[in-house]
């Protein structure tokens, strides 16, 4: 049973409204927030800790509080809200390291929690309909948060090997979504006009904010269950998507989709990569066996009702955009025909 409980990556939306709901937990008699600046938001009654989970100082502040449980939130899925792709990776890989090096010398730790990602399955045309907990990606994640994933993941598994006496729980949520989280998708579907692959229309699972939370709670307070998909029942499409929130669409050949992100991340209002470009063209599906009948959770949401409830506090993205989104998306497709034939040219 968690006793004292130390949260990394606080100051962040998700880990703040974790450490919010932890706090409601009479069980839990202290929890200590940990990140490199304060949070902007309240994080209940966790203590707030100054600290960089890179600086090996934070095994002193396990020994100290003696935690025994270690929930590792900072896994950051947006390059630019950490000050670029460098940053991003030194958080998510330096810092699992020096963390995991910190929990392998505690004496008092006894339970890792990580929050891990479905971007480790990667996204391909050769990809199984649902992924299980047990499959390897057909095609691994390349670069960005993907990658970082993986390798996060890797060294969790070098870390239960080296101690076997800690027990450990790592959830590969969903795209989380939700009225308040800011993610890389969230700001793609709030763009006025939404790029979408050319000829694809690919099926998405998300997972409501405060059911990540949830389930994020259930991994802390519950029996350890190793890996676990989380995702919401049912599926939507891109296009889907778009109609729900109100977007017109620019159909863009894949080929000049990297063009396209590029573009829409200098203008930052979005911020895509070269996988989350791929994932946008060929999706995911996550097997929830294990979420259901091991760890014991059931969201709350659907794909569909989370994927509402964000587009119910969407800004319209023109006044009167449900008249003018088929006008919008019909000549974007005369558009999209005609870079379509340019690039066909420009081919060897």
């Amino acid at each position: 049973m968690a006793k004292v409980v130390l949260v990394t990556g606080v100051s962040r939306y998700l880990g703040g409204l974790y450490a919010r709901r932890l706090s409601a937990d009479p069980g839990i008699e202290r929890i200590l927030g940990v990140d490199v600046v304060p949070p902007r938001h309240s994080i209940g009654r966790a203590e707030f800790v100054r600290a960089d989970i890179r600086n090996p100082m934070i095994g002193r502040i396990m020994a100290q509080a003696k935690v025994d449980t270690v929930v590792h939130m900072n896994v950051i899925a947006t390059p630019k809200d950490t000050g670029g792709r460098m940053t991003q990776k030194e958080i998510n890989v330096i810092g699992t390291m020096q963390l995991l090096a910190a929990c392998q010398k505690s004496e008092s730790v006894s339970r890792l929690v990580v929050k891990s990602s479905a971007a480790v399955y990667g996204s391909s045309p050769r990809d199984p309909a649902m992924f299980s907990e047990d499959m390897s990606p057909k095609t691994m994640p390349r670069a960005g948060f993907g990658k970082d994933s993986v390798e996060v993941e890797g060294y969790v598994r070098g870390f239960s090997r080296r101690r076997p006496d800690v027990e450990i729980t790592m959830l590969r949520l969903a795209n989380v979504i939700g009225p308040s989280i800011h993610t890389a998708l969230t700001d793609y579907f709030a763009l006025p006009v939404v790029p979408v692959p050319l000829g694809f229309d690919a099926r998405f699972q998300f997972l409501h904010e405060d059911d990540a939370t949830a389930a994020m709670i259930l991994a802390t307070t519950g029996p350890a269950v190793g890996i676990v998909n989380v995702a919401a029942d049912g599926f939507l499409t891109v296009t889907q998507c778009t109609a729900i929130a109100r977007r017109p669409i620019l159909p863009v050949p894949l080929a000049a989709a990297g063009i396209f992100g590029s573009v829409v991340r200098r203008s930052g209002l979005a911020d895509f990569s070269r996988d989350q470009l791929t994932f946008l063209a060929f999706g995911r599906g996550l097997d929830t066996h294990r979420m259901r009948d091991v760890l014991g959770f059931e969201p709350q949401y659907t794909t569909r009702s989370a994927f509402e409830h964000y587009a119910h506090h969407l800004r319209p993205a023109v006044p009167g955009v449900d008249g003018v989104s088929d006008a919008v998306t019909d000549a974007a497709g005369g558009t999209a025909a005609a870079i379509a034939r340019v690039l066909d040219r420009i081919q060897p």
